[in-house]
């Protein structure tokens, strides 16, 4: 069995900017293999990362995730190339849709088909990488060059000025829906899921991973699994799990709207569909307290890594045999991430 590996989720700012480099420092010291960054409707994710990146030296820098709907492919494509160039070629591009109420309520984009838009992103952008040939793209959503009664006429394809570091950048999709973790098995060098369960997400998502290798003709070998996993040290196990319940409940009862929240849906398939709709009812009532209080105790700790560093360790063999190649710790505790190098010493 491959030796999972570790990375560090450094998240994104709430209110004011937050100065991750004593966390990413020690990471890097410790030996992690990559630290990530995020973006919502805040902070993006891509300063942050080139922040990062000036300030290390051999840990990878990717993003968890660029939203797609923000940039246009070769916007992304450029990013991907540059940060590739100015980290000495450690970047790592995750990509990701974003919710329907971010996406429309914030950027100001349709939603629309996120498996044909995403497909078609991630053909463009590896086509810029490539960089063997101008880039056209007739698509759905994407029409390289642009046409239509807005036009001038008078674009033509390009090809990329800065040539590439690696034409082969690896390239990472966010998701947990199936048909969309399929697409990223399919088409993606990586995946990046949150609130994957250490003792069911295996179950749960396989089948979509093997759908999406077949159809791209691969094994599966060399496929990173990169799954977000809350972390928490302290001496109480109940105080911690009690800690991370908003966090959970955010997620299973606020990012969506009723019938369309991807995370309860995938606490539906871990076998909590009471729960799950109980939490999604209080949350979007406004009972974000009673929210929390609803979410069990048993599927914050199955998704997450809390207690004292000798719980850390023997809980962490169970992610080890749940299928993720990369554990990436969301923490701000320096005493975590030496726990879990400890733990995977």
């Amino acid at each position: 069995m491959e030796t999972m590996r570790l990375a560090v989720h450094m998240g994104y700012w709430s209110g004011a900017p937050v100065d991750v480099m004593p966390l990413i420092e020690e990471a890097e010291r410790l030996g992690f293999d990559s630290v990530w960054s995020a973006e919502a409707y805040g902070s993006d994710a891509v300063t942050t990362l080139a922040w990062v990146a000036a300030r290390t030296q051999r840990i990878d820098v990717g993003t968890a995730i660029m939203q797609i709907p923000a940039r246009t492919p070769a916007a992304a494509a450029m990013t991907a190339i540059t940060l590739d160039h100015l980290s000495g070629g450690r970047f790592r591009l995750g990509l990701g849709m974003s919710g329907p109420q971010v996406v429309e309520g914030w950027h100001g984009v349709a939603y629309g088909k996120p498996l044909a838009k995403t497909r078609e992103y991630v053909e463009i952008v590896r086509s810029i990488l490539r960089r063997d040939k101008p880039v056209e793209h007739s698509g759905e959503y994407y029409t390289i060059p642009a046409t239509g009664p807005d036009a001038t006429g008078l674009g033509k394809p390009l090809k990329t000025i800065v040539h590439p570091l690696r034409s082969d950048l690896p390239i990472y999709l966010a998701a947990i829906g199936p048909k969309n973790v399929a697409l990223a098995a399919e088409i993606a060098d990586g995946w990046i899921p949150t609130l994957y369960s250490a003792s069911r997400g295996r179950e749960a998502f396989e089948p979509s991973l093997k759908e999406g290798f077949a159809r791209a003709g691969k094994s599966g070998d060399g496929f990173d699994v990169v799954a977000v996993c809350p972390v928490m040290i302290g001496d109480d196990v109940k105080s911690c799990l009690d800690m991370m319940k908003p966090y959970v409940a955010l997620y299973v009862g606020g990012m969506g709207a009723r019938g369309r929240n991807f995370y309860n849906s995938l606490v539906h398939r871990y076998g909590y569909e009471k729960e799950a709709r109980e939490i999604q009812d209080l949350y979007l009532d406004g009972k974000k307290v009673e929210a929390a209080a609803a979410v069990p105790d048993e599927l914050v700790d199955d998704t997450s890594l809390v207690g004292p560093p000798e719980r850390i360790r023997d809980r962490l063999q169970l992610w080890e045999e749940s299928g993720v190649t990369t554990l990436m710790a969301a923490t701000m505790q320096i005493d975590a991430i030496r726990a879990l190098a400890d733990a995977a010493s």
